[in-house]
């Protein structure tokens, strides 16, 4: 049995889908305010001082508390169906179906929500274990349900996979916080260079 984990953001996509979530989702007085708002924390992130951890649990909280949870995962079945197939990497589409042919377990592990990668995963066959938001009588909260799993995506496949029972594991990453999964793999591709 083998399995093979793939990291989305950048790794099976061209780009960030999330910050393209974000703006979509965004109200129009979210938008007027994210500059002042967000920006000290995008700056400080680009220049190193702000982890990928920090800037999301930001803009998570700005973004969507208090929103309607059955309108914005509304959008995020759109945005799975509608803008994601667009931004999709084919070399590493081909090689997800170089996986599925051999019938080894593929997994998504992402830092991003399940509001969109839920609908895409299931789309692929792959399971998923990814952030979700937390809710309170149908409006969301503006946290993580369960904590920010991007950093600790190796715990998370543990905690999901006996890793033991695999006699291959493949993994695929391009950030700081997929080292922990790459490091997990007999195969390692990083920025779609196979590096061990």
């Amino acid at each position: 049995m083998q399995i093979a984990l793939f990291d989305f953001d950048h790794t099976i996509t061209t780009c960030d889908t999330y910050a393209r979530f974000l703006r979509r989702v965004a109200t129009p007085d979210q938008l007027a305010r994210a500059r002042w708002a967000v920006g000290p924390w995008l700056l400080g992130y680009r220049a190193g001082m702000i982890s990928a951890a920090g800037i999301r649990a930001r803009v998570t909280r700005f973004a969507f508390t208090g929103r309607d949870a059955s309108e914005i995962a509304a959008h995020g079945d759109a945005y799975a169906r509608d803008v994601l197939p667009g931004l999709l990497r084919p070399e590493v589409m081909r090689r997800i179906e170089w996986h599925r042919a051999r019938e080894h377990t593929l997994v998504l592990v992402s830092g991003s929500l399940d509001l969109y990668l839920a609908p895409w995963s299931r789309a692929h066959g792959m399971e998923l274990i990814c952030n979700r938001l937390e809710q309170a009588d149908g409006r969301l909260t503006g946290r993580y349900a369960g904590g920010d799993r991007g950093p600790h995506k190796a715990r998370e496949i543990a905690a999901r996979f006996d890793i033991a029972r695999f006699e291959r594991i493949h993994a695929y990453g391009d950030s700081r916080e997929d080292r922990s999964m790459l490091a997990l793999a007999h195969e390692r591709w990083y920025r779609g260079k196979r590096i061990a």
